[in-house]
């Protein structure tokens, strides 16, 4: 599990122990992304939220995509940072992360050409094509994203970067 915080460490966390922030967590470029994912990802959301998108089925998607994976995102980075996914030792980590940011990567691309396809110039309303133009602009940084997530996460689950003995080595017996 190189590249993700905490996996040079030995696994000593007890079951029972209660959970500790980890602050190196925060500083690492996963931490960072998943802040970034989760600010854009709020942007999206509350972007579209605030136009009547309910009068447009495009944007149910859209509110679908980012609301789903703004809440996915949350629930990681708090598994993150309390160091929760060193207690469940048993379930492949890097593995997850790596699926879950492909997925979350594939459906942003559609959510961001659906949402930029929607936006009309000639709106009725011009503070909803501006917020639906916003929104399709932060779909889109937010799907690069996860797509950089993606790479990292890749890299961890291949075990880029680190010895392939010491990387098979764990101390959880």
């Amino acid at each position: 599990m190189a590249g993700l915080p905490g996996a040079s460490r030995a696994r000593s966390a007890s079951p029972g122990a209660p959970p500790a922030l980890d602050g190196s967590f925060l500083v690492s470029p996963l931490g960072w992304l998943m802040c970034a994912q989760a600010v854009l990802g709020l942007l999206v959301w509350s972007l579209v939220a605030a136009t009547t998108y309910h009068l447009h089925a495009a944007y149910g998607w859209v509110m679908f995509v980012s609301l789903f994976f703004w809440i996915l995102t949350l629930l990681f980075f708090v598994t993150y940072l309390l160091q929760l996914h060193q207690k469940f030792y048993m379930i492949p980590w890097s593995l997850v992360l790596m699926i879950y940011n492909a997925v979350a990567t594939v459906l942003y691309i559609t959510a961001f050409v659906t949402c930029a396809a929607a936006v009309q110039p000639t709106s009725w309303r011009q503070w909803d094509y501006n917020r639906r133009a916003a929104a399709s602009f932060f779909a889109c940084v937010t799907m690069i994203t996860y797509g950089v997530s993606t790479f990292f996460s890749f890299r961890a689950w291949k075990g880029l970067g680190s010895n392939a003995a010491t990387s098979q080595v764990t101390d959880h017996a």
